[in-house]
């Protein structure tokens, strides 16, 4: 089956493609620059990538006709805080002038739950989204989720932020609101659910998890799954204005953002009561569970069952190994970028053999220190070593690292920490080619947990300035 799937470098995007891949089907990218998608990804024998853009009608000529389905997957909130409910129209129009032309079957919208009397511009504008498609010549199955529980989501960052800074938090009444939010494997699981669906054709369904919980609920619950205290108050004095910035600066999120989401937040979100998951045999998460899979110690930005249940069995489909990435939100970064030689294979095995007796290249007198302290406050150490001096595998330990990733046939080495820690953290080496040059990059992630955690990656930073410049200087010069 020809699927169109626009948006597909979006957040809903990037997770369903490789799922419609691994499915067999051939699947048609609109998107505005092909360059977001990695070689390996765009060389994909059933991935066809087009530049286009909804606002821009003539963008859209040279699509493909010969489609049997096709995702709306476009949004446009990021634009700005007033004005993108008629961008969301012009896109819309757009579309659906250019699937008249085209042999499609089936339109698939991911919208917003707008059951309550009075909407937010935001769900207002994916509602008037929704009549405008529905004036398609093709059959529409529309969607309606509320919060989105997943690793990188904006909703679920929002809270993942909140809990772990703030111990004590005096919040605005709009905190006290019932939603009903869905995990982001549930979502991808009806999206690909409802392809061909007879029952689904013309038909809009409320999606979501089995829970109705107040915003307040969510904060502690996520607080009880990260084993944090937390005191939560409501207070009902702060402006929908001040709530704005109050998540602007206590969160990852932007401002444009911050302001339709608060704007949203007042609103209600619960689902009417529908047959779908039963109709598709999907098993809804609960909130926890959700909470539970988006800060497991795998974090990638595609969470999807299948590949989950391999990852945690240490079995994954090369092909899939690209899709794998640590978080972003809320994180430290420390990144090394060098340019290397021609010759990238003596540098790629003296990756491959870091740790164990061959060390970590620089200061290893550091590392054996460290990992003493580890064992001192009951930590793994460094006394695991490595399982082969050269050959690393998917789940291997390594030190006091585990094994995420070890794609050598395209240089991308992932670990995570398993040391003692207030926080998380992953340890990232790729070698590539970036304008005709090659390249090496190692990358030091850390995604603190509460005050501790801040504090610890202000006292080690100045030690990372150079241990790591020093380690990934020492892996380029190595020689046996």
């Amino acid at each position: 089956m020809k699927i169109l799937l626009t948006g597909a470098n979006g957040y809903i995007g990037k997770r369903i493609l490789p799922i419609l891949l691994d499915q067999g089907h051939t699947v048609i990218c609109c998107v505005r620059n092909k360059k977001r998608f990695s070689p390996k990804e765009i060389s994909h024998p059933n991935l066809l990538a087009y530049e286009a853009d909804l606002l821009d009608l003539k963008s859209l000529t040279n699509l493909p006709k010969d489609i049997d389905v096709s995702y709306y997957l476009i949004h446009s909130m990021l634009h700005g805080t007033e004005g993108f409910e008629e961008l969301e129209k012009l896109c819309a129009k757009n579309f659906v002038h250019f699937i008249d032309q085209t042999e499609n079957r089936q339109t698939i919208y991911l919208s917003g739950i707008a059951n309550a009397e009075k909407l937010s511009t935001h769900l207002e504008s994916r509602k008037q989204v929704e009549e405008i498609l529905k004036k398609s010549k093709s059959d529409t199955t529309i969607l309606r989720a509320g919060i989105i529980v997943g690793s990188g989501s904006a909703s679920f960052e929002i809270i993942r932020d909140l809990v772990e800074k703030l111990a004590i938090m005096i919040t605005p009444n709009w905190l006290l609101t019932k939603c009903q939010p869905i995990a982001i494997r549930n979502v991808i699981d009806f999206l690909t659910g409802v392809i061909g669906q007879k029952e689904c054709l013309n038909q809009t369904f409320d999606i979501g998890g089995p829970e109705i919980l107040s915003y307040k609920e969510m904060l502690l619950q996520y607080a009880e799954v990260r084993k944090l205290k937390r005191f939560i108050a409501c207070l009902p004095v702060m402006t929908p204005r001040l709530s704005s910035y109050w998540l602007f600066f206590i969160t990852s999120t932007s401002y444009n953002l911050a302001v339709n989401l608060v704007n949203s937040m007042k609103i209600e979100v619960i689902c009417r009561p529908n047959n779908l998951a039963d109709l598709l045999q999907i098993e809804l998460l609960t909130y926890r569970e959700a909470i539970e899979k988006a800060t497991g110690k795998i974090q990638q930005q595609m969470v999807i069952s299948s590949w989950t249940d391999a990852l945690s069995s240490g079995i994954l489909p090369n092909d899939k190994m690209k899709y794998i990435e640590p978080p972003t939100y809320g994180c430290y970064t420390d990144k090394k970028h060098f340019k290397i030689g021609t010759d990238v294979k003596p540098i790629v095995e003296n990756v491959w053999a870091l740790g164990g007796d061959r060390g970590w290249y620089y200061a290893n007198w550091l590392w054996h220190l460290r990992g003493m302290i580890d064992k001192l406050f009951g930590g793994v150490g460094l006394n695991r070593g490595r399982r082969h001096p050269q050959e690393i595998k998917m789940g291997d330990s390594l030190d006091f690292w585990r094994v995420l990733l070890a794609d050598k046939e395209n240089g991308r080495l992932l670990l995570y920490a398993e040391m003692r820690l207030p926080g998380e953290a992953w340890l990232e080496f790729s070698i590539g080619r970036e304008n005709d040059e090659n390249y090496i990059s190692q990358k030091a992630i850390f995604r603190p947990k509460g005050i501790l955690g801040r504090l610890y990656w202000m006292i080690s930073y100045p030690f990372h300035l150079f241990i790591f410049r020093g380690m990934v200087k020492g892996i380029i010069n190595y020689k046996k």
